[in-house]
C-alpha cells in the first residue's frame, strides 16, 4: 500500500476517534496492524498526527481560549480554568514521561491488550451512562481544583493503549459529578497540553530517525487529521447531549471483539 493512502486512512481514523471515547491510538495501532503497516516509523507517526486534530479544538474553541489567556492577569475566573487544566494535566504527564519507554516498546505492540482494553472500557461507558450520579458542575470552565484533580488521575489510565484519553476524562469528570457536556468540553480542553505534550517527546526522542523523505506524509496525515477532528468536535456535544455515550460504549465493544476475533482467524 501507498504511504500517501496510508496517510489519508490513518488521518481520518484518527480525527474521527481523538475526541470521542473510544481511543485513538486504539483504533490507530490496530489500523496499522491491518494495513500490515511496519513498526517504528508508524507507531511514531500515529502519535505526531494527533497534534492535528488538537489544533481542531483550538480552532473551534478560539474565541474562549483567547479570552481566557487575555484574562489571566486580571481575571479571577481565567486564573481558575487555567489552573484547573494545570492540574489535571501534571499527573498524566509525569507518568507519560516515566514510562515513555514502556508504553511504546511494550504496550503499543499489543494488539490484545488493546482489544481487551477497548471491550472493558465499553462495559464501562455503558454503566455510566446508566448510572452517573446527578451533576452539581454544569460548566467546563469553572470546574473546582478537586474535580481536575481526579479527572487528571484518570486521564493517566490512558497511558494504555485502548483506553482513550477522552474516554477516561470523561469519566473521572461524571464521577465528579460534571455534567456530561460540560465533562466532554472539558476532555477538549486538556487534550491541548496534553497532545502537545506527547508530540513534543515524540518528536525529540525519534528525531534522529525521522527524515524530511517522511515530511510530506507526516504532513498529509496532520491535515487530514485536522479536517476530520474539526468537523466531528463540531457534531460531539450536541450528541453527546441528545445520546449520551451509550453509542461509544457499543461502539468499543463491537471493535474489540472483532478485533480479537481477527486476530484468532489470522493466527491459525
Amino acid at each position: 500500500m501507498s504511504d500517501w493512502i496510508a496517510a489519508i486512512i490513518l488521518g481520518i481514523v484518527e480525527g474521527v476517534t481523538e475526541f470521542i471515547p473510544v481511543s485513538s491510538t486504539g483504533h490507530l495501532l490496530l489500523t496499522k496492524s491491518l494495513l500490515g503497516l511496519p513498526n517504528g516509523f508508524w507507531d511514531t507517526f500515529a502519535v505526531l498526527i494527533q497534534l492535528g486534530a488538537i489544533l481542531a479544538v483550538v480552532a473551534l474553541y478560539f474565541g474562549k481560549l483567547w479570552k481566557a489567556l487575555i484574562g489571566l492577569p486580571t481575571s479571577a475566573e481565567a486564573r481558575g480554568f487555567a489552573l484547573s487544566v494545570l492540574i489535571a494535566f501534571i499527573p498524566g504527564a509525569v507518568l507519560g514521561l516515566a514510562l515513555h519507554g514502556v508504553i511504546k516498546e511494550v504496550l503499543f505492540e499489543s494488539p490484545r491488550l488493546i482489544c481487551w482494553s477497548l471491550i472493558i472500557g465499553g462495559v464501562g461507558l455503558l454503566a455510566l451512562d446508566r448510572w452517573a450520579p446527578a451533576p452539581r458542575e454544569e460548566d467546563a470552565m469553572k470546574l473546582s481544583w478537586k474535580t481536575s484533580l481526579v479527572v487528571g488521575l484518570f486521564q493517566t489510565l490512558a497511558l494504555i493503549p485502548g483506553v482513550s484519553r477522552s474516554g477516561a476524562t470523561i469519566v473521572g469528570s461524571m464521577l465528579m459529578r460534571v455534567e456530561k457536556k460540560a465533562a466532554a468540553e472539558f476532555s477538549f480542553f486538556l487534550a491541548i497540553p496534553t497532545m502537545a505534550g506527547a508530540f513534543a517527546v515524540d518528536l525529540y526522542k525519534n528525531k534522529d530517525a525521522l527524515s524530511m523523505d517522511q515530511a510530506g506524509v507526516i504532513a498529509l496525515g496532520f491535515a487530514v487529521s485536522f479536517i476530520v477532528g474539526f468537523i466531528v468536535v463540531r457534531a460531539l456535544v450536541d450528541f453527546v447531549g441528545r445520546h449520551g455515550f451509550a453509542p461509544f460504549a457499543w461502539w468499543r465493544i463491537v471493535v474489540g471483539a472483532g478485533g480479537l476475533i481477527w486476530m484468532a482467524i489470522a493466527s491459525q
